[in-house]
């Protein structure tokens, strides 16, 4: 259904640092990065879509996080949503929620809510049942 999600940031560098962290807590590639340009995207192990991307808006504007949006990422397991937040809120995002259970989504459905360094919301789900998953 999707071919990629770009979100802005204004400072690049510092968002680049806190998404290479959190890509790699979750198992997504490295897709590209160009510094200069500046844009970087990941994707899912094995796959080449759909990628998320972070860069400068293309208008040249400065950086505005939306009202009511949001890019969920899912994880194969309950401790890498809470891994994710922990590493979000240690390297200069915001909790918006705390891991755990969100029965009224479903009754497997672990989650943790927080802003980036750039106040863009994000979300770590994971739909499976607790314990190990491949």
């Amino acid at each position: 259904m999707l071919s990629h999600i770009f979100v802005s940031v204004q400072d690049f560098d510092r968002a680049l640092k806190f998404y290479t962290g959190l890509m790699s807590l979750l198992g997504n590639e490295l897709r590209f990065s160009e510094p200069d340009r500046p844009w970087a995207g990941w994707h899912s192990v094995g796959a080449s879509r759909p990628f998320f991307v972070i860069c400068k808006p293309y208008n040249g504007e400065p950086h505005d996080p939306g009202n009511g949006q949001m890019v969920a990422f899912l994880a194969r397991e309950r401790a890498d949503v809470a891994a994710a937040h922990t590493y979000a809120v240690d390297h200069g995002g915001t909790s918006e929620g705390l891991p755990g259970l969100r029965p009224e989504y479903h009754p497997n459905y672990y989650g943790a809510y927080f802003r980036d360094t750039e106040g863009n919301k994000l979300c770590v789900a994971c739909h499976e049942s607790e314990g190990p998953h491949a």
